[in-house]
């Protein structure tokens, strides 16, 4: 169940719209970044105290910065920092827009002000990370916040020197009058700070920027990220801390029934072993001393209402669902009998795809610490911060302003810290409370407690059929997803609409084809096995099947690929526009050398289109390496060029690797797989060489973290066709290239 205050701080949202993109979209075209950033630019006790810990008393300009005396800008951060660069570029917003100089630029991750720190859009009640948003939601108001501040400092110089404002030069944190008077941002950061926040600022226009679309810009943070001094919520040592490991249900949905900790207790360094909502929680004086202890207690389960089916059986009802009728629409064009009927041929797949787990660099963790005036202090990967400090609140008995978060970079999270229950952070308030806060709890994961305790991409499997007329041309398509629903039962229930979770078939039901006659179906399975996004959601299954099956139809019709999608969009449309770009630079007409094959595929998602050609070679014994992928990406306007190219080829990466050889598989509902010794994400010697082609746009940035996942299984997919002539439709490759 999901706690009343947090409905009332999410459920407002879900509801206004049917589609993530398109709420996404519309709130972006509404301003929204301007009425919920820009004109609440006042001091935020949350933002100073934050930016202050570094013990260099730092001016508060507004929620989104602070300039010290010594010239440091530290930029406050709404959005998270996970690896995907949202740091970087919201720096590059602000840096911009104040003229400052990037060497003296810093970001923290803040929390405690929805007002200021609002996702626009996630409709702006709830702060959060997630939709590859980030650029979305910062793009007006960090300019604007950077905008403001150099006004206030010119202000403020202005009134030291008795000069006119327009008579001042900025440039690289420095200001300077043709008088000859010139001084530092930290001269004038107390009195400028102090100075009325100007409630309308001029920005630059695109032919004066500096910063934001300079492809040789670094980032600020790559040096502490290369020589190790960067700090995660793992580097985290607080005085007197203790380390606590947890045993969860071994089967999902089953609960503690009795445990013996006897054992346990007598182990070196075992401080304590306690029972919480979520399991068992062993605390020591250190990691090594509570996975000691945590392998002498023996516990007792109540499997009664756990999950115990295995994947086979998991699998079999769900292709004897994809067969019959869908429970709930999501398209229907046309009328699909007529088109069937009048179809010259008759094209059918089936597609099934495995749960998928995020496998994070860092496992997940949080540490937890209760102060004598009663404020409760949680560090972590604060996803959705919010949501956090809410029901932390709830189980210390308090307000959420009495709970502080430190929002602390993570390494990676592909959606997996973005949840609605708290999770980890739960977990060691729960445990520093049952311990009588006598000490801060760090809660650590190991690997094997990441991979097995939930939280998955969910498994589906895709039906799907096409009827093309005598002249090849597509008449008829209908697609039948089945699988779990993920916004179900969350706090974003309100927007499942007549039974359509719109995260299960984004991707399908907004193809961009002409077809006239076209039915995108859903199922929604009722599993115990818990399931959250994953780096691109619902695009990871539903672009694969219509991929890869776009494909056979043009097989079928005798046509090429990329020249058949082409017949179906618009000239001048973003997916003709990146096809065409991707084919240019990957010179598709041009003979391949011998054993090399090309694929194609094309992926709107997250307000981004991504068109991906790969190249893959055979050594005639019935393996395939990926060796090439060309990518032509349409992001609207990129903030950091470098940082773009670095996102698609991490996703190419990522979803490489699902497609080849990760599944997360049951037996009698027990997870098979906790380590990567059998949980196998892309290895550097099977990355392929990437190349990124961006498309000059100035439309406002959209996303850019996970589109390029998608578009790369259907690619390859379709390129392993060419080479061995076997359809890829059962995920993971290995299950097809190993037959």
């Amino acid at each position: 169940m999901i706690p009343k205050l947090m409905q009332s701080l999410v459920l407002p949202v879900a509801k206004t719209q049917a589609s993530r993109r398109q709420f996404m979209l519309g709130a972006l075209a509404a301003g929204g970044g301007v009425a919920l950033g820009y004109h609440i630019l006042a001091s935020s006790p949350a933002a100073a105290s934050d930016s202050a810990a570094d013990g260099n008393k730092a001016a508060v300009f507004t929620p989104y910065l602070t300039i010290d005396s010594d010239g440091k800008v530290m930029v406050l951060s709404s959005q998270f920092e996970m690896g995907q660069g949202s740091y970087n570029g919201i720096a590059t917003l602000v840096a911009e827009e104040l003229d400052a100089d990037w060497s003296s630029i810093d970001v923290r991750g803040v929390a405690g002000n929805v007002k200021a720190y609002g996702n626009v859009a996630f409709g702006g009640t709830i702060q959060g990370t997630g939709g590859s948003t980030s650029m979305v939601t910062s793009w007006e108001r960090y300019r604007k916040a950077g905008a403001a501040a150099r006004a206030m400092l010119v202000a403020a110089a202005a009134s030291e020197w008795g000069v006119q404002p327009a008579e001042i030069i900025v440039e690289n944190g420095v200001l300077t009058h043709p008088s000859g008077k010139t001084g530092g941002f930290g001269v004038f950061a107390a009195k400028a700070a102090a100075m009325p926040v100007p409630t309308d600022v001029k920005l630059k226009q695109p032919g004066d920027w500096k910063l934001i679309g300079n492809a040789k810009l670094k980032r600020f943070d790559s040096a502490r990220k290369t020589n190790g001094t960067e700090q995660y919520t793992i580097d985290v040592k607080l005085p007197g801390m203790l380390t606590a490991v947890m045993i969860h249900p071994p089967m999902f949905g089953a609960k503690v029934k009795s445990f013996d900790a006897a054992a346990a207790r007598s182990v070196k360094g075992v401080v304590d072993v306690v029972e919480t909502p979520r399991g068992i929680a062993v605390v020591g004086e250190h990691m090594w001393a509570a996975i000691k202890g945590r392998e002498a207690v023996k516990v007792v389960w109540d499997e009664t209402a756990a999950e115990k089916r295995s994947t086979p059986e998991l699998m079999s009802i769900y292709k004897d669902l994809a067969a019959k009728a869908p429970a709930a629409i999501a398209r229907k064009d046309g009328d699909i009998d007529a088109g069937f009927a009048a179809a010259a041929k008759v094209i059918e797949a089936s597609f099934e795809f495995p749960y998928l787990a995020h496998s994070a660099m860092e496992p997940l963790n949080a540490v937890a610490r209760k102060n004598d005036d009663g404020t409760l202090e949680i560090w972590g990967g604060h996803q959705f911060p919010d949501v956090y400090q809410t029901l932390a609140s709830q189980i210390v008995g308090t307000t959420p302003d009495k709970v502080r978060l430190h929002v602390m970079k993570t390494g990676g999270s592909f959606g997996r810290r973005a949840v609605f229950d708290g999770d980890v952070v739960v977990e060691a308030v729960h445990i520093a409370k049952a311990i009588g806060f006598r000490a801060p709890v760090k809660v650590q994961w190991t690997r094997e407690d990441d991979m097995r305790a939930g939280r998955y991409r969910p498994s589906y499997v895709h039906k799907l059929k096409a009827g093309i007329d005598g002249d090849g041309k597509l008449v008829a398509w209908s697609d039948h997803v089945v699988g779990q629903s993920i916004m179900s039962k969350t706090a974003f229930e309100g927007m499942v609409q007549n039974g359509v979770d719109p995260t299960s078939v984004e991707g399908a039901s907004n193809l961009p084809y002409a077809i006239p006659n076209q039915t995108v179906g859903l199922t929604t399975t009722e599993v115990g096995v818990p399931v959250l996004w994953w780096r691109s959601v619902g695009s990871t299954h539903t672009a694969f099947a219509a991929e890869a099956f776009i494909d056979e139809v043009a097989e079928a019709a005798g046509r090429d690929p990329i020249e058949y999608r082409l017949s179906m969009l618009e000239p001048q449309s973003r997916h003709a526009v990146v096809l065409k770009l991707a084919a240019e630079k990957a010179e598709w007409t041009k003979p391949l050398p011998e054993n090399r094959f090309r694929g194609v595929a094309v992926a709107e998602s997250f307000g981004s289109v991504v068109a991906q050609i790969a190249e893959v070679s055979t050594d005639g014994s019935g393996s395939i390496k990926v060796e090439r992928v060309i990518a032509a990406v349409d992001c609207g306007l990129a903030v950091n060029p470098d940082q773009v190219r670095a996102q698609v080829e991490g996703g190419i990466g990522f979803g490489l690797g699902a497609i080849l050889g990760e599944e997360i598989t049951l037996t009698a509902g027990k997870v098979d797989q906790g380590n990567f010794d059998v949980y196998s994400p892309l290895r550097i010697d099977a990355m392929p060489v990437v190349e990124v082609h961006i498309l000059a746009s100035t439309n406002p940035p959209s996303g850019i973290g996970e589109p390029g996942v998608p578009p790369i299984g259907p690619a390859v997919a379709n390129a392993v066709y060419k080479a061995l002539g076997k359809r890829i439709r059962v995920m993971p490759f290995t299950k097809t290239l190993n037959a």
